[in-house]
């Protein structure tokens, strides 16, 4: 499970990143909000622990980037901001809980288990074959049928598939799909993703250039829109 910290006391950040990692956890620190969202934005994190006053970019700020791309990551603020209405704000950007400074490090893990612990839900098997127009898709044996025949699935083209197909009808962004599909220890770029769509639209749309199955949404990521839409 990785963390992304983003402290600007180097004092603090080590002392939790240290105690952190006697967890288990994988810390990957940040000093700045400017990097922490770059670190967000090109890696898969578990939880993320915040600052909210920080060079560059504020934790609220923060917080509010990443909740426009993903809803599920639990955040956790910890900061020296410790009234009322600091709390109630971070709240309502999207926090998921709010510890404010000097803190008891025992109670930080304990709130930073209990989030992990409550995000982490089994995963949906999900459809094991759809059917959209004259097509389908069996992913269990990555057989599938399109405009010119049936023919097999690469493994990452099924991935990638099923992912759009268990989120019919709503939009599934770029990091998520780099996350679900490739994991965060290597990342192709966003152009690879392109790429795999281009093909799902030369399978399976009648007119590759006007699709009704695979939409892209742009600056955003991609739909899968099936025959009951």
């Amino acid at each position: 499970m990785r963390i992304l910290l983003v402290e600007d006391e180097e004092n603090i950040r080590d002392v939790v990143k240290f105690n952190l990692e006697l967890e288990g956890y994988e810390v990957i620190p940040a000093e700045d909000g400017k990097k922490a969202l770059k670190l967000f934005n090109e890696q898969h994190f578990d939880l993320l622990v915040l600052d909210i006053m920080l060079p560059e970019i504020d934790g609220y700020q923060i917080c509010e980037q990443v909740r426009l791309s993903n809803t599920e990551v639990p955040i956790i603020f910890l900061t020296a901001k410790d009234n009322a209405m600091d709390r109630i704000m971070g709240l309502k950007k999207g926090a998921d809980d709010y510890l404010p400074k000097p803190f008891h490090l025992e109670e930080l893990l304990l709130r930073v288990n209990n989030l992990i612990k409550r995000s982490r839900k089994e995963p949906d098997a999900g459809k094991e074959e759809i059917h959209f127009g004259n097509n389908f898709v069996n992913f269990k044996t990555y057989r599938a049928k399109g405009q010119h025949g049936e023919f097999n699935l690469t493994n990452k083209e099924a991935l990638l598939l099923k992912l759009l197909a268990d989120r019919e009808n709503e939009v599934v962004s770029r990091q998520q799909i780099l996350q679900t599909v490739w994991g965060y220890d290597v990342y192709p770029s966003t152009r690879t993703i392109d790429n795999f769509i281009l093909s799902f639209r030369k399978y399976f749309e009648a007119d590759p250039k006007n699709p009704v199955y695979f939409l892209s949404i742009r600056g955003v990521g991609y739909k899968f829109v099936g025959d009951n839409s």
